[in-house]
């Protein structure tokens, strides 16, 4: 029963990199806060920072135990854990933090929806971290949970490599700002901004990729743009999905008043939520814009056709007169009868046909030209070259 509750959510984990965000689920009868360790989730990291305004230390501890000997009141201490790929260091971290089954279940099981909960002397934040590919195009995105406590903050990524929080680690090591002035709850706000604004970068390059489209449908529209904005739609509804209940969830925060939070770090969380507003304007924007680029796609295509028929029409128009005299003259009624037609005993009978064939294909084309058609025509012959 493990090994298909496993293999099930190796289904949904792997559907939700490569494409979207599909949301975890419990199996049909399982017991609530089983834990379910994705075969392919990266080995567990445990870093420990603890710091308060005279000094800060940093160590890389191997079992979650040896953080019980930091969770004091004379300092702040961040537990960030990189990676679910171990049960038992999973477990461990849930004895010497006190979660509840269901808190530990919501970190373990990822992806979830995010979301704000709160239990006895905890708080729990779920949110979505999205970062650029260095190499490729789109971006990764991952869920990063949060585990409040009075003195204490436990961060849960699902991967080591990467996340947008050096530059927090920074200036608490520098003692820049005002980061080790605060409790943990302002640690909370400083992570939670910095996951918020990774989604500007990625939504200027979307910017900068949109407007490359709107040249490129409206210049020569191929099968290529056609797939690339639905690239962007995907990954747009993608982002969309992560940042709406991010939104919500910090909303959640500001206004239902937890103990663990006070008032002035409410008050930084506003311009968190800020911050959130403006990144899912923007991505209401381009989804719009990418709609749109799919009409400008179809109306493109459609002139382009309309273009090559003009073509057509203005060919075939010039040698229909041209196809009619040849058929005439090519019944060749080469008889003695008074109603043959004189002009095939003519001396100068065949270049005269031609003449007359050659004067109505250029007055044809003089008459298109005054009409404006033959400028049409050779303007979508260079956009075919």
């Amino acid at each position: 029963m493990v090994g298909k509750q496993a293999q099930a959510q190796d289904l949904v984990h792997s559907e939700g990199q490569n494409s979207s965000i599909d949301y975890s689920y419990d199996i049909p009868g399982s017991m609530p806060g089983t834990l379910r360790i994705n075969a392919s989730a990266s080995p567990c990291e445990i870093v420990l920072i603890d710091y308060n305004e005279a000094k800060a230390m940093r160590l890389q501890v191997e079992s979650p135990l040896t953080c019980a000997d930091y969770l004091d009141t004379e300092s702040v201490s961040w537990v960030d854990l990189r990676g679910l790929g171990s049960e038992d260091v999973l477990t461990q971290l849930g004895e010497v933090f006190s979660l509840h089954p269901l808190l530990l279940e919501d970190i373990v099981n990822v992806p979830q929806r995010p979301k704000v909960e709160e239990y006895e002397d905890q708080l729990l934040l779920i949110a979505r971290m999205v970062m650029l590919r260095r190499s490729t195009t789109g971006f990764h995105t991952e869920q990063v949970s949060f585990v409040l406590g009075r003195h204490y903050l436990l961060t849960v990524q699902e991967e080591p490599e990467r996340d947008c929080f050096n530059t927090i680690r920074e200036r608490i090591r520098t003692n820049k700002g005002t980061i080790r002035k605060h409790n943990a709850d302002y640690l909370m706000y400083a992570l939670l901004d910095s996951i918020v604004d990774g989604f500007f970068p990625i939504l200027e390059r979307y910017g900068e990729e949109i407007e490359d489209l709107e040249d490129e449908v409206v210049a020569n529209p191929t099968h290529q743009t056609l797939e690339k904005i639905y690239k962007i739609k995907r990954e747009l509804l993608t982002l969309r999905r992560s940042i709406w209940p991010q939104r919500d969830a910090i909303n959640s925060l500001i206004r239902d008043g937890s103990d663990l939070i006070c008032d002035e770090v409410r008050i930084y969380l506003r311009d968190c939520y800020d911050h959130a507003v403006q990144v899912l304007d923007m991505v209401e924007t381009y989804r719009e814009l990418a709609s749109s680029l799919m009409d400008i796609y179809l109306s493109s295509i459609s002139n382009k056709m309309n273009e090559v028929m003009k073509v057509l029409t203005i060919v075939s128009t010039i040698f229909i007169p041209l196809t009619f005299i040849a058929g005439v003259y090519g019944m060749n009624f080469n008889t003695d009868s008074p109603a043959n037609m004189p002009e095939l005993n003519w001396h100068w009978g065949y270049p005269t046909c031609l003449a007359v064939m050659g004067a109505i294909a250029i007055l044809l084309i003089l008459f298109f030209k005054r009409k404006g058609w033959f400028e049409n025509f050779s303007s979508t012959l260079r956009s075919r070259e």
